[in-house]
């Protein structure tokens, strides 16, 4: 399950959306969030996912690996849509003991669980298509007029580009540990939700103690290194935002924002 994660891991295709500054990407998923979040109506969805869809294929990024992302996501998407599903007021379509689905709450589980698949695959296409180093300079220089007020532009954008970093590796790490507790007779399929909760408790100590010690190597390796934070700091490529990422703003811009005001324009209900 956890080896299907994407989020986090970098593909160096050499497409042209890995070439765009890591700043306009930044920005074009801060925008992406804004316009997943205001979208009205389930069926607006539709050609943001075929945007999705356009940028995947320009990244060279297979849609089959995009999709194997949303696994280790599968039970909090279920229990949105089961949530969502089961409170909603509306006309019964079945009804259980204390449980009522009806036809709004059907559609409003739906919209709810696409727009959560829609957020993951974006925020999944910005780490597949930026390297670390890139992404840790973006949020730096996005960061860095606030430094003026005492902001830690460096050290927040070091901390969160370390962290998305980390989860590959701690994902590879738990699956190691869950196959070699396996081997030893630990089961984390059998029983009821509570009982499976209580087994993951081996595989959490000996990730958490893992994490730190590597938290400790790193923070060695970079001391050794002579690394004393940003001030002063030089760079080999430096960002310069060029024409086609102001092309790419632009298109990303007026089509997001297309897709809201068509909705609000049209009174679009979900």
């Amino acid at each position: 399950m956890f080896k299907d994660m994407t989020i986090g891991q970098y593909l160096p295709t050499g497409s042209i959306i890995h070439k765009i500054d890591p700043r306009i990407k930044i920005s074009i998923i801060f925008l992406f969030m804004i316009a997943v979040f205001t979208i009205p109506s389930i069926y607006l969805f539709i050609p943001v996912a075929i945007g999705l869809f356009i940028v995947t294929m320009l990244a060279k990024i297979s849609p089959k690996y995009i999709i194997k992302g949303i696994k280790p996501l599968r039970f909090i998407i279920i229990l949105t849509f089961l949530i969502n599903a089961l409170v909603t007021p509306g006309e019964t379509i079945f009804k259980f003991w204390i449980f009522n689905l009806t036809d709004e709450g059907l559609l409003r589980a739906s919209f709810m669980a696409i727009r959560l698949i829609l957020l993951v695959i974006g925020t999944s296409m910005l780490t597949l298509t930026t390297s670390p180093i890139e992404l840790t300079d973006g949020l730096e220089s996005i960061f860095k007029p606030l430094s003026r007020f005492g902001f830690p532009a460096h050290e927040l954008a070091m901390m969160m580009t370390i962290a998305l970093r980390f989860i590959p590796t701690l994902i590879e790490e738990s699956d190691k540990i869950m196959k070699a507790q396996k081997a030893r007779g630990a089961d984390f399929e059998s029983g009821n939700l509570i009982n499976r909760a209580k087994n993951l408790v081996p595989l959490l100590v000996p990730l958490f103690i893992n994490s730190l010690r590597r938290a400790d190597e790193l923070a060695t390796a970079m001391e050794a290194r002579c690394y004393r934070g940003g001030e002063g700091r030089t760079r080999l490529n430096e960002l310069k935002i060029e024409t086609r990422d102001h092309i790419a703003l632009a298109v990303s811009f007026i089509f997001l924002a297309a897709i809201v005001v068509s909705g609000i324009v049209f009174d679009f209900k979900i």
